[in-house]
């Protein structure tokens, strides 16, 4: 099993900056796809960001494309999501998500599904408002 910690979440006025954090726990990390989703009340949870376990490939969603930026450290076993800019619309919970068995061959569109990611931290909230 996989336990992920997720830190950093707070409240942004908007414009600002914040990055939150994920902690994962085992020796297997360098071989999980980690995501960052999130949900906001009301909402089903969205896909945010993803990189792939080497750390050289990253998607985001349209909304978030050119002020997120997703990262990792596979030595330290933490995944990283930088925002800047921030909008009220981005007030949400956000998820850390670990895939353990990303196939050899698959579409790009494997990031964003949900369903595809086995381990969840709990969330961190992050709200950006005046």
């Amino acid at each position: 099993q996989v336990q992920l910690v997720e830190s950093g979440g707070g409240l942004v006025q908007p414009g600002g900056s914040l990055s939150v954090s994920c902690a994962a726990s085992g020796r297997t990390f360098s071989s999980y796809t980690m995501g960052w989703f999130r949900q906001a009340p009301g909402k089903e949870r969205e896909f945010v960001a993803a990189i792939n376990r080497s750390g050289l490939t990253t998607y985001y969603t349209d909304d978030v494309k050119g002020r997120f930026t997703i990262s990792r450290d596979n030595a330290k076993n933490t995944v990283f999501l930088q925002m800047n800019s921030l909008k009220p619309e981005d007030t949400a919970v956000y998820y850390c998500a670990a895939d353990a068995d990303t196939p050899k061959y698959y579409m790009p569109s494997y990031y964003f599904d949900t369903d595809k990611y086995e381990y969840w931290g709990q969330g961190t909230q992050v709200t950006v408002s005046s």
